[in-house]
């Protein structure tokens, strides 16, 4: 099962990887790329899984409390870890971050293959909860640590505008209201929606591939290791501690612990560099924690699925 299922997804990503090395793709496909499937492909996906989920019970807060409690957990665990080691500020907002976010198309394109149609809505709704949160503990953190004199206006301007400017924010918010109000989707919008969201998994994987590189790691390493190391194991023992102590279990705990074990997302590189924190450090924890999420996640495929 875990060959089946992440195989496709690391090849994906080594295609991506080889195409930018011989020159077939470049910045600028990949630039484009990146935009289309974060403003018109992978929210669409998410809108048309959400809004077919219609009742009462389309929501689980418990589930969505759940899977929050340890990412605050664990960014708290990050700060303790900035202090205790006196990670340089320049750093360290980087560092915060790179603990927390996750690649969610490397999730959608997991959960769909390995959980199907009901493990997506899942994790649509789980990540219209958490990605809100996170960007507040993110920008906030990067802003503190950034040296800047930002008054608390400007932090909150800051914080709402990556939260208003999220289309997968908006996704699944449209999703849960179409969800509740109508519940279905006409033959020709489920076709084309259909159709939409097949360019959304290998698209969005083959320009993961070809933004890394693995000249990044060298740079600093042991961070690097550190904030993979609370991202891809202090996490997910913390997410699996909540879980059972919340009862989650089914199809909500196999998403989530795909969920905890994800790479760190390529998003921190662009807050980072917006906010004056260090992108060499986010670019390096990227590369590394992709590369030994392939350990995290069959762990969690074990644990979640079977």
């Amino acid at each position: 099962m875990i060959l089946n299922n992440l195989f496709p997804v690391f090849a994906m990503m080594v295609t991506g990887a080889a195409l930018k090395h011989y020159n077939l793709t470049g910045d600028l496909f990949l630039k484009t790329s990146d935009r289309l499937v974060y403003f018109l492909f992978f929210p669409a996906l998410l809108f048309w899984k959400i809004g077919q989920a219609s009742g009462p019970g389309s929501v689980d807060l418990v589930f969505c409390i759940a899977t929050i409690c340890p990412v605050i957990v664990v960014y708290i665990l990050s700060l303790l870890y900035i202090a205790i080691f006196k990670v340089p500020r320049f750093k360290a907002g980087t560092f915060s971050q790179s603990c927390c976010r996750f690649n969610s198309y490397i999730g959608i394109a997991i959960v769909l293959g390995v959980l199907g149609e009901e493990g997506v809505r899942h994790y649509g709704i789980l990540i219209g909860f958490v990605i809100p949160v996170i960007n507040i503990l993110s920008v906030s953190t990067l802003i503190w640590f950034s040296g800047e004199s930002y008054d608390f206006r400007e932090r909150c301007r800051i914080t709402a505008g990556a939260l208003v400017s999220n289309p997968l924010i908006a996704a699944c918010v449209a999703g849960l209201v179409y969800s509740k109000y109508v519940g279905h989707f006409p033959h020709f919008l489920d076709n084309t929606f259909r159709l939409v969201s097949s360019a959304t998994v290998p698209l969005s994987l083959i320009s993961i591939g070809g933004a890394l590189t693995f000249g990044a790691i060298r740079e600093d390493f042991n961070l690097s290791l550190a904030a993979s190391v609370i991202k891809l194991a202090v996490l997910p023992l913390t997410g699996y501690l909540f879980y059972n102590a919340f009862g989650i279990s089914g199809i909500p705990f196999a998403t989530g612990m795909i969920f905890f074990t994800l790479p760190t997302s390529t998003a921190i590189y662009i807050l980072s560099s917006q906010l004056g924190s260090d992108t060499k450090l986010a670019s390096g924890t990227i590369m590394l924690s992709t590369v030994l999420s392939f350990i995290s996640l069959s762990v969690a495929l074990l644990s979640g699925v079977n």
